[in-house]
């Protein structure tokens, strides 16, 4: 998947804000998740699921540091991603969440349209990526 200039510029925008806040923005990432998905919970027995736990912040931490990978590696999806895709085909098969509402609740001037559209188009070429070595 190939981005235009101005989404690649939306994706780092935001980005840029999200980098140092990896584990409390992805936490709340996966709060809703478990809100939304309650069966994903099973994934994570091992974890203290309660908001904002230490085991929530790491791991939260982890995926949205590997999206923040993605997102300095726009036009190297693939290779971005390959190690993860390994380890979530071969080992957790779990789709990755959707962190769009954490973005727009965090940073509501910047979360424009456009920004939403641009970030829309990124998780989803990063869904599908992780998703295509399930096949």
């Amino acid at each position: 998947m190939t981005f235009t200039a101005a989404e690649k510029a939306s994706i780092t925008a935001i980005w840029s804000k999200v980098a140092g806040r990896e584990g409390e923005i992805g936490a709340e990432a996966l709060d809703r998740l478990f809100l939304s998905y309650p069966q994903t919970k099973t994934y994570f027995s091992h974890f203290d699921l309660r908001q904002g736990s230490k085991d929530l912040q790491n791991h939260g931490g982890k995926v949205v540091k590997a999206i923040g990978s993605c997102a300095q590696h726009l036009d190297e999806l693939d290779y971005a991603l390959s190690s993860l895709s390994e380890l979530h085909a071969r080992k957790l098969r779990v789709d990755p969440g959707n962190f769009r509402v954490t973005l727009a609740a965090h940073f509501p001037i910047l979360f424009t349209a456009e920004a939403q559209a641009a970030w829309d188009k990124f998780l989803s070429a990063v869904s599908s990526i992780l998703v295509s070595k399930y096949r």
